[in-house]
């Protein structure tokens, strides 16, 4: 699942959203349930194997270690690539729209 400008899973994007503001793991999994309107419930599995991932992918970066603690903060990078993903759906949105509203 390595993002590389393609589109990302829901799961992805509603963690790069969520940490928009450093988080770590139960907090970012109660954050990313919150944004989502309770769509996306993540356990900690799930989580910290896309976490892995996108930290390999430079999208976020560990700042602080406590014991079994862990908050990440997206890059420059990973914010980046929210755009990106933000901008890729709302033109999905535009698109689906117009067609709905005959074609214009």
């Amino acid at each position: 699942m390595a993002y590389k400008d393609g589109p990302m899973t829901e799961a992805m994007y509603y963690i790069l959203l969520s940490l928009l503001r450093p988080n770590h793991g139960y907090q970012l999994m109660q954050s990313v349930n919150e944004v989502s309107d309770g769509r996306i419930k993540m356990g900690p599995g799930t989580l910290y194997g896309i976490l892995s991932r996108m930290e390999k992918n430079a999208l976020i970066v560990l700042i602080e270690k406590e014991s079994t603690k862990k908050t990440y903060k997206l890059t420059k990078e990973g914010r980046k690539a929210l755009n990106k993903e933000f901008d890729r759906l709302n033109a999905m949105v535009e698109d689906t729209v117009r067609e709905l509203e005959g074609g214009k």
